[in-house]
């Protein structure tokens, strides 16, 4: 239980920094929650689990069929730790720099989901290093079956967050100039570089 208590919380927050980050996914669920509300969210979120889910699935077969989980442990670390340090310090950046994003959106929400999602070389770098680590640690403890745990620790905030985005935007609430949601990212990111160096340690 214990195991299950601190990888959990580990993963929320690493994915935090994902999930509530303002790319494409974000920006466009902005522009479709403000005709559609909260169900554009919702539909946005169920795009993005129809690509997400089979990767997911497909880099844990992946490591368990090449058997690298135990002989690779110290470089996943290294990379996962790297990784989790350039993610974090190009989100401060982005965000200290105040750009100024127009949401737009010329599909539906279902398939702005899909396409922002598959086509974004940001979210299967994300997988193929910070997740690639979350991913082997969940079969570690777990084997198969903690993938689905990973999984499901990581996708309910996508919902959650897609949704009230887009239920926010049709109320009017405006997201990339609220001080307090850019001071949480800044946030987030910095604990991203601690678990950075925990994993760093854990090698």
């Amino acid at each position: 239980m214990q195991d299950f208590f601190q990888f959990g919380i580990a993963v929320v927050i690493i994915s935090a920094s994902g999930v509530m980050s303002p790319g494409p996914l974000f920006v466009a669920t902005i522009a479709n929650g403000i005709k559609q509300g909260a169900k554009a969210g919702l539909k946005i979120a169920l795009g993005h689990t129809l690509v997400e889910l089979p990767l997911v699935i497909s880099i844990g077969f992946g490591i368990l069929s090449l058997g690298i989980v135990p002989q690779f442990r110290i470089l996943i670390s290294i990379l996962g730790a790297l990784s989790l340090f350039g993610f974090a310090g190009l989100q401060i950046k982005s965000i200290l720099k105040n750009d100024s994003i127009q949401p737009k959106s010329k599909y539906g929400s279902f398939l702005t989901g899909i396409l922002l999602t598959g086509l974004n070389p940001f979210f299967l770098i994300w997988w193929f290093t910070i997740g690639f680590k979350l991913i082997s640690d969940a079969l570690l403890l777990w084997s198969m079956l903690g993938i689905l745990i990973m999984f499901g620790l990581h996708i309910w905030m996508d919902y959650a967050w897609l949704v009230l985005v887009s239920f926010l935007s049709s109320r009017g609430r405006v997201f990339l100039s609220n001080k307090r949601y850019k001071t949480c990212m800044i946030g987030i990111n910095f604990i991203l570089i601690y678990f950075g160096i925990s994993f760093i340690l854990q090698a």
